[in-house]
């Protein structure tokens, strides 16, 4: 998932070159072209590699946030990772957790940034600093606006099957889910144990009661996990993703190809079919008009993102580029 061009487009603000590259949003495969960059080497250069940071972490985070939502399919996914980084890279993280594909992001900040109401459940420690677990439920039920959803932390004090019958007892029609956050010391077998609650939950009529998931999650886990599971949220597997390995080189000078020895030399365009997906990267003044699969049109998905001193990509919203990639999803499988 290519991540990162929004701070990209802001950091070569200015500066005498053209950019071209892929929307943020798209995904790629290994190998292809992503991005160019083309002038006067001494007038960008020396921003190699900040430009590289950019969108090697952004990548690898949206990467990480669409596998999760692409496993857990209609179900919630709420970034809760940023946690686990220095603080400052909060935002950068949960910018691309979203547009990534989760549903929500947990830091208050971040989510202002974005455009987004921030999301979250009750924390362990308003039930630890009440000391009581009734008290809790009744506090945060009375605290928070009708428009946030009573989500009940259940395994603070508790086995998790009682934890989450007495958040029902408690909270009643009130109740949208109950969170197992489970220790993993504690777990064990944890899909049982989530089996065994919802078997709990349904048969004394909280069938609409949902269960929200936490803890040491991945998109292998979701898959598992999705037939009892309602909700989730994922932490340090997206927010300490992988970055996604891109180099930047000289591939082209004064229009002559030439690249160092492991390089394919030339300035490219990716092509992609419109019908099947085939994706076919070129050399950039080829003009490629149909699929060699199927003979349908092929589009270029290298355009044209800065030059001339300016952006030339239209301002979207978070949300707006996340609907894309959330309809990019869809053809896909893990």
């Amino acid at each position: 998932m290519f991540a990162g061009l929004e701070e990209l487009l802001e950091l070569v603000q200015g500066l005498p070159v053209t950019l071209r590259s892929l929307e943020e949003g798209a995904i790629f495969g290994a190998g292809e072209p992503v991005l160019s960059v083309s002038g006067r080497y001494l007038d960008f250069g020396v921003f190699e590699t900040a430009m590289l940071g950019f969108i090697c972490q952004a990548s690898g985070i949206a990467t990480s946030a669409a596998r999760c939502k692409l496993a857990a399919g209609d179900r919630t996914v709420i970034s809760f990772g940023a946690r686990r980084m220095h603080p400052a890279l909060a935002p950068m993280i949960e910018r691309n957790a979203f547009i990534g594909g989760c549903d929500g992001v947990a830091v208050v900040e971040s989510a202002e940034l974005i455009g987004e109401e921030p999301s979250g459940t009750m924390a362990h420690a308003l039930i630890l600093c009440t000391q009581d677990e009734r008290v809790a439920f009744e506090a945060f039920d009375e605290a928070m606006p009708a428009s946030v959803e009573r989500v009940a932390l259940v395994d603070t004090f508790q086995d998790e099957k009682f934890g989450a019958l007495y958040a029902a007892e408690v909270l009643g029609e009130k109740l949208s889910a109950v969170r197992l956050d489970t220790p993993g010391s504690r777990r064990g077998d944890f899909l049982k144990i989530m089996q065994e609650v919802r078997w709990e939950l349904d048969i004394r009529g909280f069938e609409k009661v949902g269960i929200f998931i936490s803890g040491n999650l991945d998109e292998e886990q979701i898959l598992r996990y999705n037939h009892v599971a309602d909700a989730y949220g994922v932490g340090t597997h997206i927010s300490n993703s992988p970055v996604v390995n891109f180099s930047m080189d000289i591939v082209e000078i004064d229009g002559t190809p030439l690249a160092k020895r492991g390089k394919e030399s030339g300035l490219k365009q990716l092509w992609a079919c419109r019908n099947d997906g085939t994706r076919m990267p070129t050399l950039a003044d080829r003009d490629i008009q149909s699929c060699p699969q199927c003979g349908e049109m092929m589009d270029a998905t290298l355009c044209d993102r800065y030059a001339d001193g300016r952006s030339l990509e239209p301002t979207r919203t978070p949300r707006e580029i996340r609907q894309k990639v959330l309809d990019r999803l869809v053809s896909l499988e893990l």
